[in-house]
């Protein structure tokens, strides 16, 4: 049996895209970059379904273009390792985390949020020291669609639902026990502060016994190659990830 391609769902949720809506942007993103491809709903649907693991190269570039993201981030290959930032800031400005880090087994498993799994919309919060700025700590709020299958959790926010406008914010976790371990991507703005640099990380996270909230810390590397750490938690907002409810949080979280 194929193993359905949770990432790229979450993903084109995040986007506020119906399956169509998506077919059509990667239609006219072939068109754009002159190179016409023939996407629709049907193919979309293998895609998510994990029956077409791999999509032809004009595909992966358009599915790039969409998304602003690799391809290897929405669940069609592996995450690779990644580079240490060069951008001169420290703090929260992390590019290196290794991938597949080991999940602790035996722990007992939690009461889940509604539904018996963690799907749904969570309020993202994390802090951060930018030593460019003083050492000052920074708060990033996102609104994410979070989607469970099986032990995979996998999240994206919601297009205009960050403190930073166009920070979209990508994770790749798993769940084991109470335990959550995996990866994050944030892509920052292009006039921004980190002047549209992309940066990796990894998290750990406690799931709390109400299933409602999970919390830990995010760890990387800085610009000196010295480990940054800082606290992460997420919190379970509603069950339901229809479009008037996606709708209702693409907008910034409240600080």
């Amino acid at each position: 049996m194929s193993t359905p391609n949770s990432a790229l769902r979450a993903v084109r949720m995040g986007l506020l895209m119906s399956q169509d809506d998506f077919a059509r942007a990667i239609r006219e993103a072939g068109t754009r970059a002159g190179q016409p491809n023939d996407a629709n709903k049907r193919l979309v649907q293998r895609w998510e379904a994990g029956t077409t693991a791999a999509p032809r190269p004009v595909y992966a570039r358009a599915l790039e273009a969409v998304t602003g993201l690799p391809i290897e981030s929405l669940g069609f290959a592996p995450v690779p390792m990644a580079r240490v930032s060069d951008d001169g800031h420290g703090g929260h400005d992390l590019v290196d985390s290794p991938t597949g880090v080991p999940v602790a087994n035996g722990a007992p498993a939690p009461q889940t949020a509604p539904r018996g799994n963690h799907t749904g919309v969570w309020l993202s919060r994390y802090e951060f020291v930018s030593s460019g700025r003083g050492n000052d700590v920074f708060v990033g709020l996102h609104h994410v669609v979070l989607l469970q299958h099986g032990n995979r959790l996998t999240g994206r926010s919601l297009p205009n639902a960050s403190v930073n406008p166009d920070s979209p914010l990508t994770l790749d976790l798993q769940i084991e026990g109470n335990v959550v371990t995996g990866t994050w991507t944030e892509q920052t703005a292009t006039e921004g502060y980190y002047r549209g640099a992309r940066y990796f990380g990894a998290l750990q996270m406690i799931v709390e016994p109400t299933g409602r909230r999970m919390a830990g810390k995010w760890a990387g590397f800085g610009k000196d190659h010295d480990v940054n750490t800082g606290p992460w938690e997420l919190r379970f907002l509603d069950a339901d990830t229809g479009k008037a409810t996606l709708d209702r949080y693409n907008r910034p979280p409240e600080a």
